[in-house]
């Protein structure tokens, strides 16, 4: 049975062979593509399936043997694609056959810009990222061997076929002499950086400022077809590449008194002692190169050195201190440690005409003493504040009696705070009463645009309450206001408050109104009558002019309307005052139907009027109706005959 299996493919394809072709055509899973086409044909089809049991294999990679190279060397893009062990399988997951003879085998699920370069072993790094695929993959860039496994008639459209030797698409500037592994020198980002070059491994390790120079500096042209040379150049004496500044004068060789660290950083304690000569290096001076003083490096000329000005020139200050004490050396201001900063300290300048106190000792030299083309400006002004300080006022005391005297609120311990004082303030236009002189000053002095510069305002010419104050009863008290105090000058708010408190009214007489406070009304506070208008209105918006004045409109009724008459709300003052609600002034004589006789009159109201119900969901003391009859109040009794 198994035999009749294994050869049942065998049979099917001779029988194929001799069927017409239209039963061909019925059996066949469709055309191949136009590279196959030589394959096409009932008879051709073990040239790419092994026929066997179980699934088909199929055996691309026994034409494809530059792919099968590379699967075996695990590189390349189909090596990282195909993970199975039987790679002929895997072929058809990317190159379908018999979809026709226009359908392309090769297609890219991604645009072909956009292909990770990782996946082929080969990441692209640097500047190789940014170039396009056609640079590289071209057909002068594959190597030989790998040219020869290539089966594209055109090895220009492959993607196959290219070393990763830097030289299989760059020149090789230094012909060979370097070897071929150029990343030991460079890197892809910039190929004359070869930053990855380690000269510490060669003959001459390059220390202080040669590793700062840069390789053509040292590595001129002159070596193998003009390029730059690398080796056999001479560099046992510094003379081999530096000319000597010194003309012979030192017969020792340059490293007895220089480093690689720097020319002008000499090691003069070692081998020549400045200290013998007739001027000592001390402080900064000993940092200065020889040159700078030994001009053409000159050793032997004399040098003039008993002044600074003999070598610092011009005069940086410019002969402004040509007149002080020692034709002003510098010697007096500064040291050999440093020209800045300046010995002359707060202690020297008490010695000019202008001593530094309180802040100004704080103060950086250059704030006042600022350059002045090439100098520094040290005579100045300083009769007036303003000529260092800005006027930070704008001009608001310019006039007499300050004409600008800065000195008049402030001292030099500080700007802030003034010392303008509540005497003084006393002796302005606006004298600070009641609870003004706990007011800070910038509550009232607050800043604003003044001559085009925002500042705090000191000058006022609106100095009523409302200048500073909103009028929160909205005018309504407008013409109040506008009367005339005894110095001619409006009430304005004081007619009514006081400066000691907002709430002090005590200045309103309510008698000259047309509810006069009489009795308990004058205990009670504004805001006890006069409420906002509204139920969201604020608490200041109090209504004035339409107060109630009628008792039942501020006092709930306690009666329940037992008083009430002809529809109209109960008339308090019938039996109440002002004065006090009890006790009562109610009249039973004259007001009700049951006059008080006799015993009746020491009865307290409450021993008759007892009831009480429920009205308005409040309990209340009924007085209507009230019992009259004896036997009521009193009970059924038996007398004796």
């Amino acid at each position: 049975m198994r035999f009749l299996l294994a050869c049942l493919p065998v049979f099917a394809a001779g029988w194929l062979a001799l069927c017409a072709p239209a039963a061909q055509a019925q059996i066949s899973p469709g055309p191949l593509s136009k590279a196959h086409q030589a394959l096409s044909g009932a008879t051709q089809c073990t040239s790419c399936h092994a026929l066997r049991v179980g699934a088909a294999e199929l055996k691309c990679l026994e034409c494809h043997t530059e792919i099968a190279r590379r699967l075996r060397e695990h590189r390349g893009l189909h090596a990282a694609v195909v993970q199975n062990a039987a790679p002929g399988k895997e072929c058809a997951r990317c190159h379908s056959e018999h979809n026709g003879e226009d359908f392309q085998l090769i297609h890219w699920e991604t645009p072909l810009a956009s292909f990770d370069h990782r996946k082929t072993g080969y990441p692209l790094e640097g500047k190789h990222a940014a170039l396009d695929c056609k640079r590289c993959h071209t057909a002068e860039h594959l190597a030989a061997e790998e040219r020869s496994q290539i089966r594209m008639k055109d090895p220009g459209r492959s993607w196959l076929g290219l070393s990763r030797e830097c030289a299989s698409c760059h020149k090789d500037p230094h012909s060979g002499h370097l070897g071929n592994n150029c990343t030991q020198c460079h890197n892809f980002t910039d190929w004359k950086a070869g930053a990855q070059f380690d000269h510490s491994k060669t003959r001459f390790a390059l220390t202080g400022l040669h590793a700062r120079v840069a390789c053509a500096k040292c590595h001129v042209a002159g070596g193998p077809e003009g390029k730059a040379q690398y080796s056999g150049l001479a560099f046992a004496a510094c003379a081999d590449c530096h000319k000597d500044p010194h003309r012979g004068a030192f017969p020792q060789a340059c490293a007895a008194c220089h480093t690689t660290e720097g020319w002008r950083q000499v090691r003069l304690g070692q081998n020549f002692d400045h200290a013998k000569t007739a001027y000592p290096l001390l402080g900064k001076h000993q940092e200065v190169g020889c040159v700078k003083c030994h001009g053409g490096a000159d050793f032997h000329k004399p040098l003039a050195h008993t002044l600074c000005a003999d070598c610092h020139k011009p005069d940086p200050h410019q002969g402004q201190f040509r007149e002080r004490a020692g034709g002003g050396d510098c010697a007096g201001c500064h040291t050999v440690n440093g020209f800045k900063p300046s010995t002359f300290g707060v202690k020297e300048h008490a010695t000019s005409l202008y001593p530094l106190a309180g802040k100004h000792a704080e103060v950086a030299c250059a704030k006042c003493h600022a350059p002045a083309g090439a100098a520094t400006r040290y005579k100045i002004k300083f009769a007036r504040c303003q000529d260092c300080h800005s006027d930070a006022h704008r001009g608001q005391f310019a006039a007499a009696p300050y004409l600008g005297k800065c000195e008049s609120c402030h001292t030099v311990e500080g700007f802030h705070p003034a010392k303008f004082t509540l005497a003084q303030h006393a002796q302005t236009r606006f004298p600070l009463e009641g609870a003004h002189p706990a007011v800070i000053c910038k509550e009232c002095h607050r800043e604003e645009l003044i001559n085009g510069e925002r500042t705090a305002r000191y000058r006022f010419e609106d100095r009523t309450c409302t200048a500073c104050h909103k009028d929160p009863h909205g005018g309504k008290f407008r013409a109040w206001m506008e009367r005339v105090r005894s110095d001619g000058t409006r009430a304005g708010c004081r007619a009514c408050h006081s400066m000691q408190s907002w709430r002090d009214a005590a200045g309103f007489d309510h008698s000259t109104t047309k509810f006069p406070l009489t009795g308990a009304h004058r205990g009670v506070a504004c805001s006890g009558c006069h409420k906002p208008s509204g139920a969201e209105a604020a608490a200041r918006e109090l209504a004035f002019r339409t107060a109630p004045t009628v008792c039942s409109e501020c006092h709930a009724d306690p009666h329940g309307g037992q008083f009430a008459r002809g529809g109209k709300s109960t008339d308090c003052t019938g039996c109440h005052i002002t004065a006090k609600w009890a006790p009562s002034q109610f009249d039973h004589e004259r007001n009700t139907v049951f006059p008080l006789k006799g015993a009746h009159e020491r009865v307290p109201c409450g021993s008759c009027h007892k009831l009480v119900e429920e009205i308005d969901g409040k309990n209340v003391l009924l007085y209507k109706p009230t019992p009259k009859a004896c036997a009521e109040c009193h009970g059924d009794r038996e007398f004796p005959n």
